[in-house]
């Protein structure tokens, strides 16, 4: 097993936290020196908060960690292609490399919608390295969302029959 395998199914790991907690099953680890020194999930249902994506609460603790908001020579490893607003975070934060696993074709900021960290950029080019796990990654997201849809189902056939039962308006 490479190094960018070995780290993705770290991020993986995270990812399974985010699934288990009913949030959108992405990880994402912060590597420096060949070490883990940040993990996180996405968070974003249960802090309430559209950013508290499982990449910019990485970047946050790793920064926190070494006391400086450049994350030079670090790599981010997460298991979904990141979005605008990762990318954005991850030049601002001077991340060296980014290793993402599935691509998002309806958020995705590394060419498959948008090309965020694929454009030249006059202070800082991130290396990215992609489809690391990709089967693994995506697996996990379409069982989420497979999972979401068969309760949505369930529920709404659950309500449409009470409420075909109980409701004077729906009787007529």
């Amino acid at each position: 097993m490479d190094k960018d395998e070995f780290f993705m199914q770290e991020a993986l790991k995270e990812a399974l936290k985010a699934f288990e907690a009913d949030e959108v099953p992405v990880g994402a680890v912060l590597v420096y020196q060949n070490k883990i020194i940040a993990r996180a999930h996405n968070q974003v249902e249960s802090l309430q908060d559209a950013t508290a994506h499982a990449e910019v609460l990485c970047l946050q603790a790793g920064a926190k960690l070494i006391g400086n908001w450049r994350l030079l020579e670090t790599t981010l490893y997460c298991t979904l292609e990141p979005c605008s607003m990762c990318a954005g975070a991850m030049i601002l934060s001077r991340v060296k490399r980014v290793v993402w696993g599935a691509p998002d074709i309806r958020q995705g900021a590394s060419g498959s919608l948008f090309h965020v960290l694929n454009a030249p950029h006059p202070i800082h080019q991130i290396e990215v390295e992609t489809n690391v796990l990709k089967e693994h990654s995506a697996a996990l997201l379409k069982q989420f969302f497979g999972n979401k849809r068969v309760c949505k189902k369930i529920l709404k056939t659950s309500l449409g029959s009470n409420e075909t039962k109980s409701s004077p308006a729906l009787k007529d």
